[in-house]
């Protein structure tokens, strides 16, 4: 009972933290927070591949760019569109596409899995820059209209925007977790420990990867929606390049694979070591590849991982303590 009073003192904190931030820490550092939010629920995406059901894409930029491709052109071309079934359009963009390639990926795992999805990604990125006449090619879309819920455009009310983007990623993150709290999370875990067994039981392990596969695919395309609204810009190197697959890996890896928290951490601690390089030099990916090679030596399960050992370690040293003073 007391543990669950807790809970909700510390859910109402947060809570109230998120709803002042804005006043409280100023608009750099608001940028910041939905920046980090963005990455947060792409990574949380990959993490649903990768750590819940072992497969490794190298490819969720594609759904992160067609998000924001989507919202983009819908807010260009459609007249009067609102702003949330803007972001719908990118979301069903980017579900349209996991629904065409995933009868073909989910029959496949591991090395043919990852191969296969940076051929795909690879082959987004080139026809963006090749569809000028849609895409905009290299110069990609940019300066769209961007309408309010409450306010004429999102673009002179930053803050506004701010509670748009943190109510719509929030509710994407807590429906993540939740996922993982079903029976169906459940069997992605035994798909990733074990398929053939997830088979023996009756499920059918094709079919719950492309439900995985879609899902996935639907909140990097949230993301890729807010990430394109926020900048007002979408683009082939923005948000369709190798690089935007690869940086949630690398979030999920630092952080800790297969825990939910972890990506989160990932992307924390990805965003504090890019600002501090960019005040010494702009060599970020050397030092972030120096970084990944360390965590994958000598913690293969990342800071979530160490900080489990740790304070399983604490606990085993104060067990034999607290059995002392008893007797």
């Amino acid at each position: 009972m007391m543990k669950n009073k807790l809970n909700v003192v510390w859910w109402v904190i947060g809570l109230l933290f998120f709803a002042f931030f804005p006043k409280i820490f100023g608009i750099y550092y608001t940028n910041v927070m939905v920046t980090l939010a963005i990455f947060s629920v792409f990574a949380l995406s990959v993490n649903m591949l990768l750590g819940y059901t072992g497969l490794l894409s190298f490819g969720q930029a594609m759904f992160f760019g067609f998000g924001g491709y989507g919202t983009a052109l819908a807010l260009t071309h459609i007249p009067g569109i609102g702003v949330l079934p803007a972001i719908g359009l990118g979301v069903l963009a980017a579900v349209v596409l996991a629904l065409i390639l995933s009868p073909l990926v989910v029959r496949v795992s591991g090395t043919a899995f990852a191969m296969l999805h940076l051929a795909f990604g690879q082959l987004m990125y080139v026809l963006a820059l090749k569809l000028y006449n849609i895409t905009g090619g290299e110069d990609g879309i940019a300066n769209f209209p961007v309408p309010g819920l409450f306010t004429e455009s999102l673009k002179s009310s930053p803050e506004h925007f701010y509670y748009l983007a943190m109510v719509i990623l929030g509710i994407s993150t807590w429906l993540m977790w939740y996922v993982t709290k079903t029976p169906f999370g459940q069997i992605q875990v035994g798909i990733r420990d074990n398929a053939k067994r997830i088979d023996y039981l009756g499920y059918r392990v094709p079919q719950s990867k492309a439900v995985i596969y879609v899902l996935s695919a639907f909140f990097a395309g949230v993301a890729g929606s807010i990430y394109g609204l926020f900048h007002n810009l979408v683009s082939a190197d923005g948000s369709l390049g190798i690089g935007m697959s690869f940086a949630p890996i690398i979030s999920v890896m630092i952080g800790g694979v297969g825990s939910f928290f972890g990506p989160i951490l990932g992307v924390a601690i990805f965003q504090l070591v890019d600002e501090l390089i960019l005040r010494y030099t702009e060599s970020t990916e050397l030092v972030m590849g120096v970084i990944l090679i360390v965590v994958v030596m000598f913690m293969p399960t990342g800071f979530v991982g160490l900080y489990r050992m740790l304070r399983q370690k604490i606990s085993a040293r104060r067990t034999p303590e607290a059995k002392k003073e008893k007797a």
